[in-house]
């Protein structure tokens, strides 16, 4: 099995699903504190390439610092760069987990998602 770089937060049931689907198949798994450790603007840059999602798929849009900060209203409006910039400023904007092995990208956790990406990898 390949070796993943997870980019989670060890409270968020989510990502400690998405963990356990992945140690269940197998993986060897390097878990990055999203909180503590974000991506840098240049990490995420490459992920969003890789992930082929908009940028703004990678915003925590359920999150309190998304809604404080009034992120709706303010993305539209805002350069890609801009939004890249201010994801790699806070770890609680970005969505959660980031699944890497340096080609392929998930974000969050569907199962079927994982099943297409992550079961044969």
């Amino acid at each position: 099995m390949t070796n993943l770089k997870v980019y989670q937060y060890s409270k968020c049931g989510t990502c400690r699903k998405a963990v356990k689907w992945l140690e269940a198949k197998g993986h060897e798994l390097e878990l990055i504190p999203i909180f503590d450790t974000p991506p840098t603007q240049d990490e995420l840059t490459k992920l969003i390439q890789q992930s082929g999602l908009e940028v703004k798929k990678f915003f925590n849009t359920s999150g309190e610092v998304y809604k404080e900060q009034q992120l709706k209203d303010k993305l539209p409006g805002m350069s890609k760069e801009e939004q890249i910039g201010l994801l790699a400023s806070n770890g609680r904007l970005i969505k959660r987990p980031i699944v890497t092995d340096g080609e392929r990208v998930t974000v969050g956790f569907k199962e079927e998602t994982f099943e297409q990406e992550w079961n044969n990898a």
